[in-house]
């Protein structure tokens, strides 16, 4: 539980709050320059140079670190399976944005929170209650309304945005069952190598020539990503955790203004509707967590991270030492 003497002020909550808003619209800006660029290059591409011009910022963190120790992961096994569930949930999510709707693929990205509860149970031994498990119901349910099986025609991009969104799901609870044993360089450094050697592995296979142009928009997508991981920061060290995590389902707003005005996309009355069961299941999740009595580990809460596609750094992985302690106070 948080100190009352360090709990955020309702000023340095509201800022929270607003830093977690613009930190949003800078991914869905991201999001929606994934899909511009997905128009004309494989999703293996794009990846690769995103992971690329991420190295640099990543180097400048390595070097700047000042712990005395290797890069050697202490868990291999944990940071295995992390790695991997990056890799291809990150990949998904590239994909996804390329071939659907952006609103369509918020939507099921969204099912996170509720994935993360179902994987708590084997993995983290949580004890999920009636209440938790309605939401969790109510959530799938919602995802129904939105893939409409059997009257919608479903594809690639719908399985991969779910494959995304489980991803996300297994990140956040590796990463809970890491515990904080892990360096976070070793966290940031590993999935980005793995996925630089494997979209290089297949580049020359799907490798189209870019104008400078879509270089430089390749640049751009990595610098709003280092710019919302700076603002989620700042957002986590003003406001509780149960405050700002709501704050990603704002992209959907964006999601449907960006693919009307750039992608010529009207989604239908479902695709907002099943959005919003999922949304509020993810919310109830977030409260109940939130509780005193809601949750022993708070799997959702503690997932900072929104979600792992360039390398998983958790969003404080950026921050100085005490930084990254009153964030994990505050995540209590």
């Amino acid at each position: 539980m948080s100190d009352p003497s360090t709990s955020p002020t309702p000023r340095s909550a509201f800022q929270g709050m607003v830093f977690g808003l613009v930190a949003f619209a800078a991914y869905a800006t991201h999001d929606a320059a994934i899909k511009e660029l997905g128009e004309r290059y494989s999703p293996f591409q794009i990846v690769f140079f995103v992971v690329l011009f991420s190295f640099p910022i990543v180097t400048l963190m390595l070097v700047s670190d000042k712990t005395a120790a290797n890069l050697r992961p202490r868990l291999p096994m944990l940071t295995t399976v992390r790695t991997v569930a990056v890799v291809i949930g990150g990949f998904c999510a590239f994909y996804a944005f390329s071939v659907l709707p952006l609103a369509e693929t918020y939507a099921i990205l969204f099912a996170a929170p509720i994935l993360i509860t179902i994987l708590s149970v084997p993995i983290l031994g949580e004890v999920v209650r009636m209440h938790r498990w309605f939401a969790v119901v109510v959530g799938l349910i919602g995802v129904l309304v939105v893939l409409r099986p059997g009257s919608a025609d479903l594809g690639l991009g719908h399985l991969a945005a779910f494959v995304s969104a489980f991803g996300t799901a297994l990140t956040a609870v590796v990463m809970r069952k890491l515990g904080g044993r892990e360096r976070r360089e070793v966290l940031l450094l590993y999935p980005l190598l793995a996925n630089f050697v494997v979209m290089l592995s297949i580049l020359p296979f799907v490798y189209v020539p870019m104008p400078f142009a879509d270089l430089a928009l390749l640049l751009g997508v990595s610098l709003l990503a280092v710019i919302a991981m700076t603002l989620m920061i700042r957002a986590y060290t003003l406001a509780d955790a149960a405050l700002v995590a709501p704050m990603q389902y704002s992209q959907i707003i964006w999601a449907a203004l960006f693919g009307w005005v750039f992608f010529d996309e009207t989604s239908d009355f479902l695709t907002f509707l099943g959005a919003g069961i999922i949304i509020a299941s993810g919310l109830y999740i977030v409260l109940r967590e939130a509780g005193a009595a809601g949750s022993l580990n708070k799997p959702v809460l503690r997932a900072l991270s929104r979600r792992p596609e360039m390398g998983g750094a958790p969003r404080i992985s950026v921050a100085n030492p005490q930084v990254q302690r009153s964030v994990e106070h505050h995540s209590e």
